[in-house]
């Protein structure tokens, strides 16, 4: 049978890659013949992939590290490592969960990358409503900001880190889906494809953490669609490897949202939002700091 999604031999970073959606991503790319360089903070066992690499995505030194690992020329970049929020800050997730992205992209893959390249971004459905004007102006200046030092700075000055991390995790998925509109101008005129898939809940090892940000399993099994159930990595896995194949070679700006009907439904206005509509410059308000 033709190799319909092109991978063999193919140079692709998946991080995130040792548990969870990273992990069936990974297992899928070496059972398609792909070069994978796993990046994780934790051990990736997994047979078949060309390296692993530890890396810390909270710091830009540790990034830069692991891409001295990587080979010069990347032709698949899977951008799906991310934190809850539920044992971390609200700035340390929204650096883990979108600064780490940015900066990838803009130092590594930019230079890294050639013609037929693609992206894949895994954000989330608790990034919905990324295009409300409330939530733009708060995370723009993220976008705008110039480095890694820069965009520390920005985000200290928001002053968002007394609101709790898993609100940090909506605001990074908000500013991912936006990023990757963003990057079209960037990377689409280079013939590069960027896309990201927005799960809705999927049972991996942060399961239990995102039982507590949603208030329950009640909630947490509500942002999973009609399916009255939760997804499995290798449910989210397959629509990743897809974006980033040759089957998906004129798909670029897609954010593929992949929880069975909730989103669509709720914009419908059929059934309610299962995340509620969050817009940061009304909870800013709503959640004044505990020294204020």
């Amino acid at each position: 049978m033709k190799d319909y999604f092109g991978y063999e031999n193919k140079v692709c970073v998946v991080t995130g890659a040792a548990s969870g959606m990273g992990k069936a991503t990974t297992e899928l790319l070496v059972a398609l013949k792909a070069k994978v360089y796993a990046l994780d903070w934790n051990p990736v066992d997994i047979s078949g992939i060309t390296k692993f690499i530890s890396v810390d995505l909270s710091k830009k030194d540790a990034i830069d590290q692991a891409f001295q690992e990587i080979p010069e020329k990347i032709d698949c970049f899977f951008g799906i490592a991310g934190v809850s929020g539920i044992k971390n800050s609200f700035n340390q997730t929204v650096t883990i969960d979108f600064l780490a992205n940015r900066y990838i992209c803009e130092v590594y893959l930019n230079h890294r990358m050639e013609s037929g390249g693609a992206i894949a971004f895994v954000t989330s459905t608790g990034g919905n409503h990324w295009e409300k004007d409330g939530n733009k102006k708060e995370y723009l200046p993220l976008i705008e900001a110039n480095g890694w030092d820069q965009m520390q700075e920005v985000l200290e000055s928001l002053d968002l880190n007394h609101l709790p991390g898993p609100l940090g995790y909506m605001f990074a998925k908000m500013a991912m889906n936006y990023y990757t509109a963003y990057l079209q101008p960037v990377f689409a005129k280079k013939h590069i494809r960027v896309n990201a898939l927005l799960p809705g809940s999927t049972d991996t090892g942060m399961k239990n953490e995102f039982t507590l940000a949603a208030g329950g399993e009640e909630k947490l099994l509500a942002s999973a669609g009609f399916a009255g159930r939760l997804a499995t990595s290798l449910e989210m896995a397959y629509p990743i490897v897809f974006l980033n194949s040759n089957m998906a070679s004129f798909i670029s700006g897609e954010l593929l949202i992949a929880d069975y009907g909730a989103s669509l439904t709720a914009q419908a206005k059929l059934t309610p939002d299962p995340m509620g509509e969050v817009t940061f410059d009304k909870i800013k308000l709503s959640i004044p700091k505990k020294d204020a």
